[in-house]
């Protein structure tokens, strides 16, 4: 046996779940940029505010990002306790169920990381 931590962010959507967040997502516009700095301070705390507002999050990857097209949009779910629902190109779908009045439905249950720290 291993005593390897247990991953911070939720890795269990279902495919059902992603599609329908894939269904919901379709329509919207990316709200967060990782650029050049990569995922930095100021990008967990632009997409926490924007997944608390919207729930449901488009993200894109800057060809200048330090690190994979691929890896950024996990490395953020990492960070802000979100799912990756999508990747597709330099464009990343990503989900945090509101704990006050959630607009997404999703069928069956959503396992959910724990969320980080809120400064006060």
């Amino acid at each position: 046996m291993t005593d390897t931590p247990p991953p911070k962010s939720p890795r269990t959507l279902t495919g059902a779940q992603r599609r329908a967040l894939r269904g919901h997502g379709h329509h919207l516009k990316p709200v967060v940029q990782v650029g050049h700095a990569g995922v930095t301070d100021g990008v967990v705390a632009a997409t926490l505010d924007a997944l608390e507002t919207h729930e449901l999050i488009k993200v894109s990857v800057s060809s200048e990002a330090p690190v994979d097209r691929k890896q950024t949009p996990q490395d953020l779910a990492d960070a802000t306790g979100s799912h990756v629902a999508q990747v597709i190109g330099r464009t990343a779908l990503l989900y945090r169920r509101r704990l006050d009045d959630p607009q997404v439905s999703l069928p069956g249950v959503v396992d959910e990381a724990p969320r980080p720290e809120e400064d006060a």
